[in-house]
């Protein structure tokens, strides 16, 4: 009698995962007491690791149309910019509120410990564009909820969201019901 061992995780898969999670740091108490960080910068100092979660991200989503890729400030922006390329597509920021020179759509959403804005140019997005939100982590799902929220506002279609690292015991994907999301790794 065969024995669940779970979901199948091909073998690339699992040694992408192994080489993402060998490059995250964990930092203590930062930025604030009681906070254990992800620190992603020994990943994106590795060409290696790098490229392959670009082109991991870039392989799940096809080479359909995409038209525009939404990064969220700031470590989201380093990781949807090579995404962007790759996909002959156009990259729009979303940023902290006060950070856009035009007109702007503003979301404002819970965090852990607060709240938060942020923003998107009004003019970023052509009615029915369709847009992938890349980020760094999810961790409560509040910033993704608000960027899909004004990448909707402005008119344009979000065809998914991806992420390096999803923050499970957080359980942001429970408020993200609407969304396609996909994870490299959950810690």
């Amino acid at each position: 009698m065969p024995h669940d061992h779970g979901p199948v995780v091909k073998r690339g898969e699992m040694d992408l995962q192994k080489m993402i999670l060998e490059q995250i740091r964990d930092v203590e108490d930062y930025p604030k007491p009681g906070i254990l960080f992800k620190d992603i910068t020994p990943l994106l100092a590795d060409h290696t690791v790098f490229a392959a979660v670009v082109d991991a991200i870039v392989m799940y989503h096809g080479r359909g149309t995409i038209d525009k890729i939404v990064g969220i400030e700031a470590r989201g922006f380093i990781l949807a910019a090579p995404v962007a390329y790759h996909f002959g597509a156009g990259f729009v920021p979303v940023r902290k509120t006060g950070k856009l020179p035009s007109a702007t759509y503003a979301e404002t959403f819970e965090l852990e410990y607060g709240t938060a804005t942020i923003e998107v140019h009004q003019d970023a997005f052509r009615p029915g564009e369709r847009v992938l939100i890349v980020d760094d982590v999810l961790a409560t799902g509040g910033t993704a909820e608000a960027a899909a929220k004004l990448v909707r506002r402005a008119g344009a279609e979000v065809v998914g969201l991806t992420v390096l690292m999803e923050l499970g015991f957080l359980d942001g994907r429970a408020r993200l019901t609407d969304l396609d999301v996909h994870s490299l790794v959950t810690v």
